[in-house]
């Protein structure tokens, strides 16, 4: 079994054939990877890919499909090659068919539950304007220069990775940053990735129908540390979250970060922030002796965080504390904390915040701005965690002056079970107004929204869709404010 593995590797590695995991996409002569998948079996899709024009299978052993799989692959000049884990089999081959354990470029990763996008954002601008040519994977593109494309995923499959990583490559990219995602890592997508540096931003509760508790979320975050192909990256690990503080402690060799000084008898990258308003942030940058300042347009101190977060880890690929001047003219991303402009002078605020912690976050960077009253619209993902959302109910409660609780995506699930799962958490609010609709809920909190307030509307960023039971309608925050108050 593992001899014919190895020499299907060395056929993809001398290139000409290629791998899928999508009967769908099978053509003639490729090679077909049974992939188990959290809601279908790819073997249950052998046959098709097949019929399809397979010329080699990868499957596990020993499945019940085994004797039907056998007479069909005969029966069409087909070869069945068995792994143990398809998962894995599918990362070799696409690093074997693109080449990328031998790649030029530096591949930086962040993760984290919060501040993922914004980092890899101000990482692109910072290395652009060192001089480097920048390819991003992350939750609202993939993108390098000549390319762009919309992502569906935040970390897309192993054979897209690995591909457009080769693509950037061939393209000129010599510094590539992905967003690494918790799903991503524990179902294999970023397995075989060269990762030369590793970023830890902080980890709240999210993503715990899939991880069941906060331990084993931790667990498969810190494997882009300790494994992911290797554990000798450069890295930079935030001090002020406990669970970063705990990566630390496995981390001998990582560049830990805050707002707070750090653990004694280690480097750390202490960010003393000089102030936060409306007008962004200032920092004074301590390490090692050495002294910087930076002022940044973004607002709150967890972006002064993500600014950390990027400093640290340039610093750690060697980039120089002068550089870092590059950050001072980014002035956001889609959907982050993002200002609708309008006519009315009206101070709305579109954000991606769809934890307790990114809304504890957001809502605390609003009223540290000044504003008289925050009114917020938010909801929760449908099919996804139920835990967290009297614990968003409750961060809304605390911050805001006036919730209203809507819709998010709510899936397959009906909205109005939702809502009243987040109710509870709203018990302490002062105000709360409840409508299903999102379009009309935004609308009754334009209604309220005086010159002085602020109104922050959560959860889907730079999302411009809603799914409802399981279909995409075009929905955008943005779209529907800038309707709503007649902007052009």
């Amino acid at each position: 079994m593992q001899r014919d593995f190895a020499a299907l590797l060395e056929t993809c590695r001398c290139g000409g054939v290629e791998v899928r995991s999508d009967s769908r996409v099978v053509g003639q002569g490729d090679i077909f990877v049974a992939v188990p998948g959290v809601n279908e079996d790819g073997a249950r899709f052998i046959p098709a890919a097949v019929e399809a024009g397979a010329a080699v299978v990868v499957c596990r052993p020993g499945g019940p499909e085994d004797a039907a799989l056998q007479a069909s692959v005969r029966a069409e000049g087909c070869r069945v090659v068995y792994h143990e884990d398809p998962r894995e089999a599918l990362w070799r081959l696409a690093e074997a068919r693109w080449r990328t354990d031998v790649s030029r470029v530096k591949i930086l990763g962040v993760t984290g539950t919060n501040g993922k996008t914004t980092s890899t954002y101000l990482l692109e601008r910072l290395f652009t304007d060192a001089g480097h040519k920048v390819g991003v994977l992350g939750t609202v593109s993939y993108r390098w220069p000549g390319h762009s494309e919309a992502a569906p995923l935040t970390t897309p499959d192993p054979l897209r990775v690995h591909s457009m990583l080769a693509q950037m490559e061939a393209a000129g990219v010599d510094v590539a940053v992905m967003e690494v995602s918790s799903h991503a890592i524990d179902q294999q997508r970023v397995c075989g990735v060269p990762f030369a540096g590793a970023a830890f931003t902080n980890l709240t509760q999210d993503h715990l129908d899939f991880h069941k508790d906060m331990e084993n979320y931790f667990k498969t975050k810190a494997r882009l540390f300790l494994e992911l192909p290797r554990a000798e990256k450069v890295m930079a690990v935030n001090a002020d979250d406990p669970w970063g503080r705990r990566l630390l402690e496995l981390c001998p060799r990582a560049l830990s970060f805050g707002l707070q000084q750090g653990p004694p008898r280690r480097r750390h990258l202490w960010g003393e922030l000089l102030s936060a308003g409306t007008e962004g942030c200032r920092l004074r940058m301590h390490l090692e002796g050495r002294t910087w300042e930076l002022r940044s347009p973004l607002v709150g101190a967890f972006n002064a965080s993500n600014l950390l977060t990027v400093q640290a880890l340039a610093l750690e690929t060697g980039l120089d504390p002068g550089q870092f001047k590059a950050l001072e003219s980014f002035t956001g991303v889609c959907g982050r904390l993002e200002r609708v402009e309008n006519s009315q002078g009206l101070n709305v605020f579109v954000d991606y915040a769809h934890t307790p912690d990114a809304l504890v976050n957001v809502l605390k960077a609003l009223r540290g701005a000044g504003f008289k009253r925050i009114i917020t619209v938010f909801g929760c993902g449908g099919n996804r965690d139920r835990t967290k959302r009297p614990l968003m109910g409750e961060a809304v409660a605390r911050y805001a002056d006036v919730a209203v609780l809507t819709s998010d995506n709510p899936r397959f699930e009906e909205p109005e079970a939702i809502l009243r799962d987040v109710l509870p958490g709203l018990k302490e609010a002062r105000e709360v107004l409840v409508e299903v609709d999102r379009h009309a809920a935004t609308a009754r909190a334009l209604d309220m929204l005086g010159k002085d307030d602020a109104l922050l509307i959560a959860g889907k960023g730079h999302e411009d869709y809603q799914i409802i039971q399981g279909v995409k309608h075009h929905y955008s925050d943005q779209e529907v404010v800038r309707e709503l108050l007649h902007c052009a």
